[in-house]
């Protein structure tokens, strides 16, 4: 029978090859951490807000939020005020026409306008309804262009009578009902508006290529 022989490493040599390992180790950590880091191309770029989303049926939301006041538009989006939802509806059946019936929040009444040349806000089996504010305040005495296109003859939601203020960054439950799919209820957050801009100070600055 042979007998296997165990090589054991002296002392020194053993010590030596332990702190080679920790600092292999070390040095494994540091590469971790930085690509757990800032991505140079990314690290200046701010996330755009959108609005939320929800189906219910083969009735889909899209892009549901409520619209930042612009100037001369007649919206406040303070308590007493009025305010105004911007969003798409998609009716996804194949033959059922359905109908956006009323929409209810607490922060006010809601108000719905439908189409120009439209009494009611019908969706056709496929079609998409848009709403969107007026431009200005009573743009040609309350009138919107009629066109096929659905954003060019959107339909108007506001909710007037505002109970509260109504704050970009926050969400605010709504509930849209419908004749054929029933009643969705969902939270809307607000558009922060294009006047919000990033804040920078002489700390500020692109993140670093290296480590």
């Amino acid at each position: 029978m042979t007998a296997l022989n165990t090589v054991t490493a002296p002392k020194g040599a053993r010590r030596r090859m332990v702190t080679v390992a920790a600092l292999a180790a070390g040095a494994a950590i540091a590469l971790s951490g930085c690509g757990a880091g800032q991505i140079a191309q990314t690290a200046g770029q701010v996330a755009a807000v959108n609005g939320n989303h929800a189906d219910v049926g083969r009735i889909a939301l899209r892009n549901v939020h409520i619209v930042y006041p612009a100037e001369g538009g007649g919206y406040t989006n303070a308590k007493g005020g009025k305010a105004a939802i911007a969003l798409s509806i998609i009716n996804n059946g194949e033959s059922v026409t359905d109908q956006l019936t009323s929409i209810t929040t607490d922060l006010g009444t809601v108000k719905i306008t439908p189409a120009t040349g439209k009494s009611a806000v019908e969706l056709a089996p496929q079609q998409t309804v848009v709403a969107a504010p007026e431009q200005g305040e009573h743009d040609n005495h309350g009138s919107r262009p009629a066109a096929d296109d659905p954003e060019a003859n959107p339909i108007l939601i506001e909710i007037t009578g505002l109970t509260k203020d109504i704050t970009p960054g926050l969400t605010y439950n709504v509930s849209f009902n419908f004749k054929q799919n029933g009643t969705v209820q969902m939270q809307v957050p607000v558009d922060a508006g294009t006047e919000t801009e990033r804040h920078e100070s002489d700390k500020s600055g692109p993140a670093e290529a290296n480590h």
